[in-house]
């Protein structure tokens, strides 16, 4: 869900509009938001419906790839006879490690102001809907606006976003067989630091605190085979935050054989199929025009808060980055430093230089791929694995063989610098002690990265 799905990379670009089928038109449009951005979108409304119609704007899920990406659902509700927008997503303030949901709730807004100027709205059944990250985004709009009066949420966590991409990680992951070492370190180590060195955008959001602002009637929806915001918690938390601020008229509702974005599903929900229901929409568009009032009892299940551990010292961005650049320069200094003395004709004896390469570079490749490889994960939300063995990806496994190489080449560079020290000059001894130094401080750094362990 959050972060770029994480496919989210937030830099990728939008796709072209597509074509509006027989039964819809689309208009293209633009408008500004927060900070005066020009946001570009389209209005989709049914070809052969008339007079003053529901509406709504639609705020798409984490990342920016565009507003096809609602294109679907959007059509869907426009062929029920509401008018809606679908936009693109701002790029300027958003990003992977940086945004604002207030932002987002303003270009919400924007776009709610230019759907109520239309003479084929109904002003008093103009709503917002979000899905996933959009449903952080909605509630902080409505609670801005009394020209909000209604809000639908596809897919919306209770949680703060850290927490439940946290939680989604280990869900994907299992899904795909992958056990072990993988699994603790993302939910673990590389999750501590990534959130401490604020490089989780928005990872301590308070949604609750968000929908006790919500005095409108809310829709809440998720789907059965959601695996990506803890629903049965979430939707707990959610109806709950509602009640306490006395809104009596919030729905939540599990909807059967869907996955989080309440599409269509071939693979239990981890799949990301563009097609929807044949009813999709339905329900909802029957429901603005007759917000149902809160149940008297409110859902229940799904457990307690995931507990997330906090920072440890040794878990501080400052101290992991120092320690990966003196690895680096430890294993990189050894090879580059070779070239120089090659080019001057001076060379290590063989026993000892062959360990020696061994150690360099086995252990620049593991010391460059690990944190790349799990910042990649995390990324992409653990919902691109790949083939496994032994319980763990391909890539994973290749970098803890090569962490495993880096101890028997540090061993066997210790052993043959032993034998051979009385031809080693003082120079040579240098480089060879910043290589072991190097392969030292790697042992217990991969040992907390995962990659020496099962």
């Amino acid at each position: 869900m959050v972060m770029l799905v994480m496919a989210g990379f937030s830099g990728l670009g939008a796709a072209p509009a597509a074509a509006a089928p027989d039964d819809v038109t689309a208009t293209e449009v633009s408008f500004e938001g927060n900070g005066g951005v020009v946001l570009h979108g389209t209005i989709l409304a049914g070809a052969s419906a008339a007079g003053r119609r529901p509406a709504m704007v639609m705020v798409q899920g984490a990342g920016n790839r565009g507003r096809q990406v609602i294109r679907p659902d959007a059509e869907a509700y426009a062929r029920l006879g509401l008018v809606v927008l679908i936009y693109d997503k701002r790029t300027a303030g958003y990003s992977l490690f940086h945004r604002d949901y207030s932002v987002l709730a303003d270009d919400a807004l924007a776009g709610l102001r230019l759907l109520a100027a239309r003479p084929d709205v109904d002003p008093a059944r103009l709503g917002l809907w979000g899905a996933s990250e959009g449903a952080f985004v909605a509630p902080l709009a409505a609670a801005r606006s009394a020209d909000v009066r209604y809000v639908i949420a596809v897919g919306a966590a209770g949680v703060a976003p850290a927490v439940q991409a946290r939680w989604e990680w280990g869900e994907y992951l299992r899904h795909f067989g992958v056990s072990g070492s993988l699994t603790r370190t993302m939910q673990g180590p590389a999750f501590r630091t990534v959130v401490g060195a604020g490089l989780f955008a928005e990872a301590g959001f308070d949604p609750s605190a968000a929908w006790r602002q919500v005095r409108q009637p809310v829709l809440a929806e998720w789907g059965e085979m959601d695996h990506d915001v803890m629903p049965e918690l979430s939707a707990r938390l959610i109806a709950e935050a509602l009640h306490d601020a006395g809104n009596t008229h919030a729905t939540i509702r599990t909807v059967p054989g869907v996955r989080h974005n309440l599409h269509l599903t071939a693979n239990g929900g981890y799949d990301h199929l563009d097609a929807v229901p044949p009813d999709y929409g339905r329900y909802e568009s029957a429901w603005i025009d007759a917000p149902a009032p809160t149940a008297a009892e409110l859902p229940a299940g799904g457990g307690p808060i995931p507990a997330v551990a906090p920072l440890r010292w040794y878990d501080s961005f400052g101290l992991q980055a120092a320690g990966f650049a003196l690895l680096v320069l430890g294993f990189a200094a050894f090879p580059l430093t070779a070239a120089f003395r090659r080019l001057r004709g001076h060379r290590f004896a063989p026993t000892v230089r062959r360990p020696a390469r061994w150690l360099a570079g086995a252990g620049l490749a593991a010391t460059l791929g690990g944190p790349l490889y799990l910042l990649f994960m995390m990324a992409i939300a653990a919902q691109v694995v790949g083939p496994t063995l032994l319980g763990r990806p391909l890539p994973w496994l290749l970098l803890q063989l090569l962490a495993l190489g880096t101890v028997a080449a540090l061993v066997a560079t210790v052993i043959a610098w032993r034998r051979h020290r009385a031809e080693i000059s003082a120079p040579e001894r240098a480089r060879l002690g910043l290589l072991v130094t190097a392969g030292t401080l790697f042992l217990p750094l991969a040992v907390h990265w995962g990659l020496l362990a099962g």
